[in-house]
């Protein structure tokens, strides 16, 4: 073999040395990228499972959570200056204590992400209201509702829409009166917690229920007066209806009168006509 042979020999496997490195870095590179991609989409599969899990399961700002016995979360935010009903409690949670705080009012679905929540404390705050649905949520859960020592007048029976729980009403400043008392039916709280809705002022003022537990005073009627009202309002109608009954008979009657006086004049007025033609016809005919 020629020295220029042996040159183009070498240079020929050096160009194939050189491809099959390329191709091995190609294939090299690829794989490397398949597993950085691999790695991306497995981290950030990890990632969003941990931030759904950090949402579900963490504890509320301001608040203290610790594991319920049988599962779950006690959330304790007893004495911390709230104004509004924090949004962020975990959905596994059991009890809440929202006690001794500056609640005003309690809005519709404030709990309805709590599925498991068998106890809720309100006690001690300033709520005065409570929108319709504001319990939505819990009527298969929860147990026990405590809204004691608030400023609670009237009772919105739409707040506990499916409540099945026994509840704690007392030391509230309650109003009673017939929508009350008409509220009460349509309620599905235990009956003992209804017991604790004590009046301090009532309507009509007279039935003197002040300091008394309105379900335990079975022959209070609070709706007497407004029974007295329609029974009037009643009265009232039947005597206009009576009253224009009456006075269309009366019409009817002189109407009638009027037409017979005036049919019986004309009857009256029928003879002495005949009578004016036969004396014509008399004189025509001796004539």
């Amino acid at each position: 073999m020629t020295k220029t042979q042996t040159c183009y020999c070498s240079s020929v496997s050096g160009e194939i040395d050189a491809f099959s490195e390329h191709a091995r870095i190609r294939r090299n590179m690829s794989i490397l990228v398949d597993y950085v991609v691999m790695c991306l989409l497995l981290h950030s599969l990890v990632l969003m499972t941990f931030c759904f899990h950090h949402a579900a399961t963490s504890c509320s700002k301001r608040c203290y959570c610790s594991e319920s016995e049988g599962g779950g979360k006690t959330v304790r935010c007893s004495n911390q200056q709230l104004t509004e009903i924090p949004q962020d409690i975990p959905n596994d949670t059991r009890r809440v204590y929202l006690d001794f705080n500056l609640l005003t009012s309690v809005p519709a679905n404030a709990f309805n992400g709590l599925p498991q929540l068998v106890e809720l404390d309100l006690s001690h705050n300033d709520i005065s209201q409570l929108e319709s649905g504001a319990f939505r949520g819990l009527g298969s859960s929860l147990q026990f509702l405590d809204l004691s020592a608030n400023k609670l007048v009237h009772f919105n029976p739409d707040a506990f829409e499916g409540l099945r729980a026994r509840a704690n009403l007392t030391n509230n400043p309650w109003h009673c009166d017939c929508n009350l008392q008409m509220a009460m039916l349509h309620v599905d709280l235990e009956t003992v917690s209804l017991t604790g809705i004590v009046c301090l002022t009532s309507d009509p003022e007279e039935m003197s229920v002040q300091g008394l537990a309105f379900l335990l005073e079975p022959d209070v009627d609070l709706c007497v007066v407004m029974k007295r009202t329609t029974d009037v309002a009643m009265l009232v109608v039947m005597f206009g209806w009576f009253t224009m009954v009456i006075s269309y008979l009366v019409y009817y009657v002189r109407a009638n009168q009027e037409d017979a006086r005036r049919h019986l004049e004309y009857l009256k007025s029928l003879p002495s006509r005949q009578a004016k033609s036969e004396e014509s016809s008399t004189i025509s005919t001796v004539v």
